[in-house]
């Protein structure tokens, strides 16, 4: 038999992304709880604050409108308001999608493109026959420049729907400006250059940047997707170790890596994505995964290669998602490049002064029997130092940035019992003349899937997101546990699930703590402290 996590797929796929910013917070229904799933639920729901905003004169401009049933993208033209501001003096700016799909479908991973520029990369839940609605909220001030005139607007969703799998995605998308009050709040980029479009992995891409950058940094949407075992690349195997997905001689290990001109710049962990039909597409009928509704970029300090890339000429700059085997497709890694430039001097001259890079170290130990289990461990750490003669004085700016990765994988030679944990940390230091910038990432994931004699999948699943952003905590953790019988209609799965989810955030003069949870699809508990 296949390994469980693939035919919790074969009742509801994987292909989604999207991640937790604020999706409307529900009530707990008074509803009885029913004994397992029906026609219906509640709307997806995330326990994540929502976005603050000022109370200034707000401005909305739909962006992008569209039903989504094939993979023709989204064409039209965004044009910013005028009645909030100067264009590109905004105090904020958020984006928010509402969507709704009802009937049989798989989720769906997409992307909204706005000159070029990767503004959001999202994916759909799977939906009730009866129909859900859903809304995402991300706040897009740093692309306040590329918004500050008329652009050219991508969006798509890809998608099928024929006969079987009949959900239709009926999306709008819009931006909401807020004028600017007294203190704009914000320090976003003077420009965004785009290196890639929609769903490729950067190679070979050619960056020019202003000859008076002084903070560069990119950013990468990177996701592994599209249904094949990158989906689940935290699972992958050695060669050595028989199992239904099988990876290269690094096992499960997966690193981002932005290179400059053919030297690493930058490295960084990726989240382990689960989307909304991945594993079970019970555990998230209602809430989803972190960061599973609104992808969060990974970002990389490319400061000290400034000096380098002011000499006006171009630099190819390329993406590589370290671990995968050659050949094998199923990463998508668009990339922008955020730059900051000194308004006083045209031209900013500098250098790398200090390079040390010294992995990644990747080791797997394998042990057949009755029970197989593979151990992966690896880190890799960077560390650069250059300078800028900026307007202001010499600065120097060093970046080390630290990743590890602990996997235990256990599954039986059927692959009716398959169980893993795996644990993440990226830890980054920024040093800027004595000024220091930390943060702090762990991701970590507990899955545990069988299957019995009656054909019945249960998984257990805990995920978790959690971040030091200098001062500030952020600690958002999933549980889910749900069970339904595979290779029947619909209706004969006699699903059930519990899941939940906390949502805590804690700095100086902030504290927000949330906490969902349900059952069968019936939200029965909202909690906000």
């Amino acid at each position: 038999m296949r390994s469980p996590i693939r035919p919790a797929r074969a009742a509801a796929t994987l292909t989604g992304a999207l991640a937790a910013l604020a999706l409307s917070l529900g009530t707990a229904s008074a509803t009885t709880v029913p004994v397992e799933f029906g026609t219906d639920y509640h709307d997806p729901v995330t326990a994540a604050p929502p976005i603050s905003t000022p109370h200034t004169k707000a401005c909305e401009v739909t962006v992008a409108e569209a039903q989504f049933k094939d993979f023709t993208p989204y064409t039209g033209t965004y044009t910013p308001p005028t009645g909030c501001g100067t264009p590109g003096q905004w105090s904020k700016v958020v984006l928010r999608m509402d969507g709704n799909v009802k009937g049989r479908q798989y989720d769906r991973l997409g992307y909204l493109d706005i000159g070029g520029v990767q503004v959001f990369r999202t994916s759909t839940p799977e939906p009730s026959q009866d129909g859900i609605n859903w809304s995402v909220q991300k706040d897009v001030t740093e692309y306040e420049k590329t918004l500050s005139s008329a652009q050219s607007v991508d969006m798509l969703i890809g998608n099928v729907v024929n006969d079987t799998y009949t959900g239709i995605l009926d999306v709008k998308v819009t931006l909401t400006f807020y004028a600017p009050g007294h203190d704009r709040g914000t320090d976003a980029p003077d420009q965004v250059i785009p290196l890639s479009d929609q769903d490729s992995v950067t190679t070979g891409a050619s960056l020019t940047v202003p000859r008076n950058s002084e903070r560069v940094l990119a950013e990468v949407y990177a996701t592994g997707s599209g249904g094949g075992c990158e989906e689940f690349w935290y699972s992958a195997t050695t060669p050595k170790a028989s199992y239904s997905c099988q990876g290269g001689d690094d096992g499960p290990y997966r690193e981002v890596q932005v290179s400059v001109d053919g030297k690493v710049a930058g490295i960084a962990s990726p989240y382990p994505n689960v989307w909304t039909g991945g594993w079970s597409p019970y555990l998230w009928s209602v809430i989803p995964s972190p960061t599973a509704f609104d992808v969060r970029p990974l970002t990389f300090d490319l400061t000290p290669f400034a000096g380098l890339l002011n000499d006006g000429k171009a630099h190819t700059v390329d993406v590589e998602v370290v671990g995968v085997p050659a050949g094998q497709t199923g990463w998508s890694a668009p990339t922008n490049v955020l730059v900051w430039q000194d308004a006083h001097k045209s031209v900013v001259t500098g250098a790398v002064t200090s390079y040390e890079k010294t992995g990644p170290a990747v080791g797997n130990s394998f042990t057949d029997g009755s029970m197989r289990h593979l151990v992966t461990d690896g880190k890799d750490r960077l560390k650069v130092t250059g300078y800028l003669n900026t307007s202001h004085g010499r600065v120097t700016t060093t970046v080390e940035r630290t990743l590890t990765t602990a996997i235990d994988h256990q599954w039986t030679p059927d692959e009716n019992t398959d169980d893993q944990t795996g644990t993440w940390t990226d830890h980054q230091l920024v040093t800027s003349n004595g000024h220091l910038s930390r943060t702090d990432r762990t991701y970590t994931l507990d899955g545990r899937a069988t299957i019995d004699s009656a054909n019945r999948l249960r998984v257990v699943m805990s995920l978790a997101d959690r971040a030091q952003l200098g001062a500030t905590r952020i600690d958002d953790s999933y549980h889910g546990d749900a069970t339904f019988t595979l290779g029947v209609a619909r209706e004969d799965r006699h699903a059930v699930a519990t899941t939940s989810e906390r949502y805590r955030l804690s700095g100086p003069g902030e504290h927000y703590d949330h906490t969902l949870a349900t059952e069968q699809g019936v939200l029965t508990k909202d909690v906000l402290r």
